[in-house]
């Protein structure tokens, strides 16, 4: 029994893993027109760490709170986490939402 039960859960972690790597290759717009920072942080205080060029897509693996920013899809404190520590304001990303379309930050 105990090695159906080790089965049953790689099994399991197994499909949570392809879950998470599928919500991974989704990607949202960034607004028509817009080069957008992104930022070490959910804030425009944290610096810079690169710059989308117009018409990129980004995948948003979490999302957090954080500064309230104004941009084509609206007023938000809601900050897209795109990769390890690179955030992008969520006002600058079209995801057809004005709430969560990913887990949030830990």
């Amino acid at each position: 029994m105990a090695t159906e039960d080790i089965q049953i859960s790689d099994t399991a972690e197994a499909a949570e893993a392809d879950s998470l790597s599928a919500a991974a290759t989704r990607t949202y717009p960034v607004a028509p027109g817009h080069r957008v920072n992104v930022r070490s942080g959910p804030g425009t205080q944290y610096s810079v760490v690169r710059t989308l060029p117009e018409g990129a897509s980004v995948p948003i693996y979490c999302q957090r709170p954080g500064e309230l920013v104004s941009g084509p899809y609206g007023t938000t404190s809601l900050w897209d986490c795109i990769a390890n520590a690179q955030y992008v304001s969520d006002a600058y990303v079209k995801t057809g939402s004005d709430g969560y379309v990913a887990p949030s930050c830990s």
